[in-house]
């Protein structure tokens, strides 16, 4: 049995040393595999490292194109305006000095943003934005009435200059939508090259550029997509229409052709959104041109008139002209009483074919030419009546005096500080016929006064909305000029009287001058 026990043992020995040296074998062989793989490892790691070259940052590639060109051109010219106004709170009325009931001036002009005829109670401070361009080295600039009307306070900044400037307004004409503001700086400015509309075609390339929804210096590219559109507004307004991005903010930026001249100022969209849909307008370079040079003349806009209505040409008829007698020309439908029309002896259904011997195209032609000829101008109307042509002569009126309209009343409107060395703080409207009925004066002799600047003179000594300046100094008051003419004689510290008509009293006010 002993002998059996020690033969079991000597085997189980034997079976544990054969395991411990296999056990120990293929440790070895791991290690062994191991150094072999991190090895191999190692050689490709080695092998791809010096091969590959470090990414590098390419030097900025100068792709200059003809957009780019014009954007840095126009970008020192280009202007963001800010404005802040008061707007009125509607409360319970409370009578005006010298007016009894309800305001008549108001009644005529309506109340300011209030629907429900309710006279103003505190205040409220709105801010807008728009564009404008740059037009003179003195300061002047192009924008739109829309951007700065009602604005108790217009701050311009320019490109690379966060310093906001002051700026006062010359003028506004509602009838397009234009207004012309200045700024007082010794800042060179960079005014930009005005170009003619009417060389522009369908599909010409144009860049917007303006701050669409606060977004200074954008730039964005389109083309022209037609041309004479008319949308519903004024009949003075004949728009470009494109294609380029116009946005709220857009308003009284240029629109400028490939060789970096501003032929259209920004204006209105078309969208059902409010925002962008492909649909933009610009007023045309010509028309900008002619009202900038009245209202930097003479603070506002002045337009001809003979006292006519006439057919719509978007309802012509062929038939109605074959009727008539004519080919071509403006079908009068109406004549004013009292008109230089009258006076010539137009009446209506007759046809104007030419105008001083040049033939009328449609009723676009014939408001442009009359409206761009000064009152007191003498024109010579050929006109067809009965199938027959005759000949006769028309002195051209003021259209504001003689239509009376609101409209064109705000073109006669404007601010009296202009182009004087003092202040009065006042905005002035010419007191037409109409008007003077329905403030219930007696005559329409004198100014009105369509709104008092706060804080300012004519504040400081009584002055309000509505009345009417017969008199500055002892001296008639009879137009805007007239008070323009006055004050440009003043000096600050010097004593000023006028006289006024508050409803139905006259009474004075005066003060000194700041």
């Amino acid at each position: 049995m002993k002998d059996k026990l020690q033969v079991l043992a000597a085997k189980t020995a034997r079976s544990a040393a054969a395991w411990r040296a296999l056990l120990v074998f293929m440790l070895l062989l791991g290690l062994v595999a191991g150094g072999v793989l991190t090895r191999g490892a190692k050689t490709r790691a080695d092998s791809a490292a010096p091969g590959a070259a470090p990414l590098a940052i390419p030097t900025p590639a100068q792709l200059s194109s003809a957009f780019t060109q014009i954007a840095a051109q126009l970008r020192p010219s280009v202007v963001n305006i800010n404005t802040e106004s008061t707007i009125k709170q509607a409360g319970p009325r409370r009578g005006r000095p010298g007016f009894d009931g309800e305001d008549p001036f108001e009644q005529f002009f309506g109340p300011f943003g209030n629907p429900f005829g309710m006279a103003p109670r505190g205040n409220l401070r709105q801010r807008s934005l728009g564009s404008g361009i740059v037009v003179d080295r003195q300061g002047y600039i192009l924008t739109n009435q829309h951007v700065v009307k009602g604005a108790d306070r217009i701050q311009v900044k320019f490109a690379d200059d966060p310093k906001p400037y002051e700026a006062k307004l010359i003028g506004s004409d509602s009838e397009t939508d234009l207004a012309v503001i200045k700024v007082d700086t010794s800042k060179a400015l960079a005014p930009a090259g005005l170009g003619n509309s009417d060389g522009m075609n369908v599909g010409d390339w144009v860049l917007a550029i303006g701050s669409p929804f606060s977004l200074e210096q954008t730039v964005t590219a389109g083309i022209i997509s037609a041309k004479n559109r008319d949308v519903g507004g004024s009949q003075f307004q004949h728009f470009l229409q494109t294609d380029a991005a116009i946005n709220p903010g857009n308003s009284g930026g240029p629109l400028v052709n490939m060789a970096g001249q501003v032929i259209g100022i920004n204006t209105m969209i078309v969208s059902d959104g409010g925002a962008w849909e492909g649909i933009g307008f610009a007023l045309p370079s010509t028309t900008a041109i002619r009202v900038y040079d009245q209202i930097i003349k003479t603070g506002h806009v002045s337009r001809g008139s003979i006292g006519i209505q006439f057919v719509n040409d978007e309802n012509r008829n062929p038939a109605l002209l074959r009727a008539l007698g004519v080919k071509q020309g403006v079908v009068v439908d109406d004549v004013k009483a009292g008109s230089p029309a009258e006076a010539a002896g137009l009446k209506s259904g007759d046809v104007i074919v030419a105008v001083n011997g040049t033939a009328v195209k449609d009723g676009n032609d014939l408001v442009t030419r009359v409206s761009d000829t000064p009152p007191g101008t003498t024109l010579r109307i050929q006109y067809a009546r009965d199938g027959k042509t005759a000949d006769t002569t028309v002195t051209v009126a003021d259209r504001a005096r003689l239509f009376g309209d609101q409209n064109a009343e705000e073109a006669n409107s404007g601010r009296s500080d202009e182009a004087s060395g003092v202040k009065f703080g006042l905005s002035l409207q010419e007191l037409t016929p109409e008007l003077a009925e329905r403030l219930g004066l007696r005559s329409a002799s004198g100014v009105v006064v369509a709104a008092v600047e706060p804080n300012s003179f004519a504040d400081d000594i009584g002055m309000v909305r509505g009345d009417v300046i017969l008199e500055i100094q002892r001296q008639p008051v009879r137009s805007i000029s007239d008070v323009r003419r006055i004050q440009s004689t003043l000096k600050p510290g010097q004593d000023v009287v006028f006289r006024v008509r508050r409803g139905n009293n006259a009474l004075f006010l005066a003060g000194t001058l700041k």
